[in-house]
């Protein structure tokens, strides 16, 4: 299920609904899978990727980093806020993001359920599953 707000503002669990004036992520890798993003403010950026066993593509603005992640890794998933989430991989325009980590493997994906993790972690949010 999926919720959120209008022209990408984060809805209840941080979800967001892809915006009117969006940017779509490049795909750089086949996504067999769909793909949408999870976005994380900045500042969060750099601690998130050390922490995580495996990271997939990984695009970074002045003030988000957008993980990639299969379709619909938002159903009964509750994203803590300040968490944004991107179905289809579409980011607001103003962000303007760039490749920063090209995955090893063949997929584009980072794996959703310890990526939750560590962003719960990481924002003193207790993961909760819907």
């Amino acid at each position: 299920m999926r919720s959120g707000g209008a022209h990408g503002v984060p809805g209840p669990g941080g979800s967001a609904a892809p915006p009117d004036d969006g940017l779509l992520l490049p795909s750089v890798r086949p996504a067999a899978l769909g793909r949408d993003a999870v976005g994380v403010p900045a500042a969060h950026g750099f601690r998130l990727l050390s922490r995580l066993p495996r990271s997939g593509c990984v695009f970074a603005s002045t003030d988000w980093w957008w993980w990639i992640v299969p379709a619909g890794s938002d159903h009964e998933l509750p994203w803590p806020r300040p968490v944004r989430y991107a179905p289809g991989a579409v980011v607001p325009d103003a962000d303007r993001p760039r490749l920063i980590n090209f995955p090893d493997g063949a997929t584009p994906y980072t794996p959703p359920i310890p990526l939750y993790l560590v962003v719960c972690q990481l924002t003193g949010t207790a993961p909760a599953w819907v």
